[in-house]
């Protein structure tokens, strides 16, 4: 892990909220919009949210329609995050992250690299070998053989330099359900899960891990 920065290191505990139910997506947009005006305000905290979404598919701002397999099988929402298509699911933890990058070194590739980095270090507690592959976003696992599956995602945008939405990691979804799209516009490669790799985990040890690996890649 590369030294952290002082800005990164100074930066105050965001609020942490957790949701067991799962969440529709529009509440959801609601809430990060209401949360991102205020943080820049300076009349909230910053805050990550843990949670689940019923079965829909998200379009991002590079999402080709061809990859849209699927259009009647979940609800659609076009969004302004970046990257394509991806499912979001029951069994997987999506952490909507709403940062104030002002105060943390307005550097946005140093900030991917720190979710991507987050991602790496908390599938690392849980027993499972993440890593990045130059020119596909997300985080992968080497099957062998030349296999390749991908088991988390991260599209963001920021606005007047505050993040908002994030990642998600695949602990134990329904696979199948992302038959309907080209995940990440990515035909060549799969998808996996935690389950599907014999790491299976309940939803409070997979929160366990992330907080911890945030305090330690986020300082």
């Amino acid at each position: 892990m590369t030294h952290l920065r002082p800005d990164f290191a100074a930066a105050r505990e965001p609020e942490w909220k957790t949701s067991s139910a799962p969440v529709p997506y529009p509440d959801a947009l609601r809430f990060m919009e209401e949360r991102v005006a205020a943080v820049r305000a300076g009349s909230a905290p910053e805050c990550i949210w843990l949670l689940e979404h019923p079965p829909i598919y998200t379009a991002g701002t590079s999402a080709d329609p061809d990859d849209l397999l699927d259009p009647r099988r979940f609800p659609v929402y076009r969004t302004g995050r970046g990257g394509q298509f991806t499912y979001h699911g029951p069994g997987q933890r999506v952490a909507y992250v709403m940062l104030d990058l002002d105060a943390r070194g307005r550097d946005i590739r140093d900030f991917v690299w720190r979710l991507e980095e987050w991602l790496i270090q908390t599938l690392l507690d849980l027993g499972v070998r993440g890593e990045r592959r130059q020119g596909r976003v997300g985080i992968w696992v080497d099957r062998g053989d030349g296999r390749e599956d991908k088991i988390a995602a991260l599209g963001i945008r920021v606005r007047r330099w505050v993040s908002f939405h994030g990642v998600s990691l695949n602990v134990a979804p329904d696979l199948d359900h992302f038959s309907g799209i080209v995940p990440c516009g990515i035909a060549a490669h799969g998808v996996t899960s935690l389950s599907a790799l014999g790491r299976p985990a309940d939803m409070a040890s997979v929160d366990r891990a992330l907080q911890a690996a945030f305090r330690c890649v986020f300082a």
